[in-house]
C-alpha cells in the first residue's frame, strides 16, 4: 500500500510541494529515504522510528521506502518528520484518514513526540495558499505566523499524538485566527517607495517599525 501526504520545501523565500510518499512492504526490515535528501533529511529516520514508538503506537519492521518527490530537487532540512510519521501510520493502518488531497503537513518531531517549531512557515504558508491547498497540520509554534495568511485552515498542534487523534477524528483541534494590527489594515494614500534616495533613514524608520510591531 502506498501513501503520499503533501509536504513542502523551501528555496530561498519561495516554498515549493513536495509529495512525501510512503510504501510500507513485507521483506527484510529495511528503510530508505530517496529524491535528493540531504543529511538532515535521512537523521529523520531515527528521530520518526522514536517519536512513533515513544507516542505509543508500533513502528513497522518491515521495508519502508520514502521518496520526497520531486526526485531531481534537493530537499533540505528536519520539516518533513511529521508527513513522514503520518504517512507510514497510514501505511500500516494506524491512521484511518486518507483523504488529504488538500492538506499540507509539516514540522520536525523530537524524540517524545513532541513537536519543534520549523523556520519559513510564511513563505510555506503563502505558496500552499496560492496552490489551492485548504489546510495546513503544523507546529502550535508556527500556528500563529501561519493564520495571517487568509484562506486556507491552520491547525496546531504542541505533539504528534494530537495530530493521529485529530486526523481518527478522536479529537478536535481548533483552527487558528489571527488578526492582523489595525495599522497593518489601513490603507494609506502615499506609499513609502515613493521616496527616492535617504536609504540609510528609510532602513531607521524600518528598523524602528519593526520594532514597535
Amino acid at each position: 500500500m502506498l501513501s503520499v501526504i503533501k509536504s513542502m520545501g523551501l528555496q530561498g523565500l519561495d516554498g515549493y510541494l513536495i509529495d512525501v510518499e510512503v510504501d510500507v512492504s513485507t521483506g527484510m526490515p529495511d528503510w530508505q529515504i530517496v529524491g535528493l535528501p540531504d543529511a538532515s533529511v535521512k537523521e529523520s529516520k531515527e528521530r520518526v522510528r522514536t517519536a512513533i514508538k515513544n507516542t505509543g503506537y508500533e513502528f513497522p519492521t518491515r521495508r519502508i521506502v520514502v521518496n520526497l518527490a520531486p526526485a531531481n530537487t534537493r530537499k533540505e532540512g528536519s520539516l518533513f518528520d511529521l508527513p513522514i510519521a503520518i504517512a507510514i501510520l497510514m501505511d500500516t493502518g494506524q491512521i484511518k484518514q486518507q483523504k488529504l488531497e488538500d492538506t499540507l503537513i509539516i514540522g520536525e518531531l523530537s524524540l517524545d513526540g513532541k513537536l519543534n517549531k520549523i523556520n519559513g512557515i510564511l513563505p510555506i504558508t503563502i505558496e500552499a495558499q496560492k496552490l489551492g491547498i485548504k489546510k495546513i497540520i503544523l507546529p502550535k509554534e508556527n500556528a500563529k505566523e501561519a493564520s495571517i495568511i487568509k484562506g486556507i485552515q491552520v491547525i496546531g498542534a504542541s505533539h504528534l499524538q494530537q495530530i493521529i487523534k485529530y486526523l481518527n477524528q478522536v479529537q478536535n483541534i481548533q483552527p487558528e485566527v489571527t488578526s492582523l494590527p489595525s495599522y497593518l489594515q489601513t490603507q494609506y494614500e502615499i506609499d513609502f517607495a515613493e521616496v527616492k534616495g535617504q536609504e540609510n533613514v528609510k532602513r531607521a524608520i524600518e528598523i524602528a517599525a519593526a520594532r514597535q510591531s
